[in-house]
């Protein structure tokens, strides 16, 4: 069932935040989709801009409501990750969204919101909600790059201001996060101060957590081991994702993570049965650890158990 963010935010509120997993091809679909079922989840597909352009977006969006019908249990949304203004607008007439990101956070103050409530105008004519920034994470994301120098913590009195301004459903801050394999060095850790102030401003209001992968040490020392070069990456600690949900976070972005299982189970195989060539074989592995990691990824996020909860919360 696709249902919109807002949904699934007005359900999890202070309690616990959603899994938004990005997506580019089968094998993830349905790693995501059993995932989720195994672990009796309500969660968010995101669609990137550069996964759109993988192969064609058509491929993409017919996989996904084929996988509505292959797994009619599921309660989730579609989401556009990190969109420009034109293709935020592509995704709203596209009628297979429920939700897009607009980020024009690279932006200044002034233009970030002109842009975002001319977004928020086109989407909410349509019934679709929308994601914005403020603040800018550092890092690499496919088409989204920040120096660390670049990188700014998102101002509270600033956010009031822009939701106010703008319209928008949900607002992504920067807190401390970035995006890919190599966000922390040291000690460096989430800024729950500045969350707690944004939150004291923005009562009720869902935020959302980019650049929150893991990196599990575990699968970087296993895809090392299997040829990868991964020496130093270091993500964000799930345990923190509790604290998170209790200061307003409903959805929590999770993307390199999901890299790092593709990339290890796929080395793994090659090393150990250089005789394959049935790309099947570790598609098929690929898929059961894809589940199992999500699986486990939603015990952290408090929404494991939490699909028929969400589902009579629908019904009403």
């Amino acid at each position: 069932m696709i249902v919109t963010t807002k949904k699934l935010f007005e359900a999890a509120y202070g309690k616990y935040a959603i899994g938004a997993y990005n997506i580019n091809n089968l094998e993830q679909t349905v790693g995501l989709f059993r995932g989720n079922l195994q672990s009796e989840a309500p969660f968010i597909i995101q669609i990137s801009k550069g996964a759109r352009a993988y192969t064609d977006k058509l491929f993409l969006e017919g996989l996904i409501r084929s996988a509505d019908e292959v797994f009619p249990k599921a309660i989730f949304a579609v989401h556009l990750d990190h969109g420009d203004e034109e293709t935020c607008y592509d995704c709203i007439e596209s009628g297979s969204y429920s939700s897009v990101m607009i980020d024009a956070s690279h932006k200044d103050f002034e233009t970030n919101i002109a842009i975002t409530k001319r977004v928020v105008d086109a989407a909410h004519a349509k019934g679709i909600v929308v994601e914005a920034e403020l603040g800018q994470l550092g890092g690499v994301e496919e088409h989204v790059k920040v120096d660390e120098a670049d990188a700014k913590l998102t101002d509270p009195k600033q956010a009031k201001e822009f939701v106010d301004r703008t319209g928008v459903d949900s607002l992504a801050v920067a807190i401390g996060t970035s995006h890919g394999a190599f966000k922390f060095s040291g000690s460096q850790s989430l800024h729950f101060d500045v969350l707690a102030e944004i939150q004291k401003v923005l009562p009720g209001f869902p935020l959302v957590m980019h650049g929150s992968s893991s990196v599990p040490q575990e699968e970087v020392k296993r895809i090392n081991a299997a040829g990868g070069k991964l020496e130093g990456a270091k993500g964000v600690d799930a345990g923190q994702f509790k604290r998170a949900s209790e200061l307003g976070v409903t959805k929590i972005n999770i993307d390199t993570d999901g890299r790092l299982v593709w990339t290890r189970v796929h080395r793994e195989v090659f090393r150990d049965q250089p005789e394959v060539f049935d790309l099947r074989k570790p598609g098929e592995i690929f898929m059961q650890a894809y589940a199992d990691f999500i699986a486990e990824k939603n015990g952290y996020l408090g929404s494991e158990g939490q699909l028929e909860k969400v589902r009579e919360i629908l019904s009403k």
